[in-house]
C-alpha cells in the first residue's frame, strides 16, 4: 500500500510531505540539531557493526554516480 502525497476527502488537511515536514521542524525545535548529529553516529556505528568497515569504501565508490533507473 503506497503513501499517497495528496489528502484524500473533502476538507482536505495536509499533505503526507506537508505533514513530514512539520514533524521534522519540530523534533528540531524540541531536542536541536545536536539530536540528528547523535542519531546519525549511532546509525553509523550500527552499520559499521553490522557491515563492516569496507561497506563504507563501497558506498564510497558509487557516491556521485548517475542512477540507471528512477526509483518509484
Amino acid at each position: 500500500m503506497a503513501i499517497q502525497d495528496q489528502p484524500q476527502g473533502p476538507g482536505g488537511g495536509m499533505t503526507v510531505r506537508e505533514a513530514g515536514k512539520r514533524g521534522g521542524e519540530r523534533v528540531k525545535a524540541k531536542y536541536g540539531t545536536e539530536f540528528y548529529e547523535a542519531i546519525g553516529r549511532k546509525g553509523g556505528e550500527a552499520t559499521k557493526e553490522k557491515y563492516g568497515p569496507s561497506f563504507y569504501e563501497v558506498i564510497g565508490q558509487k557516491g556521485g554516480q548517475k542512477l540507471k533507473r528512477k526509483p518509484s
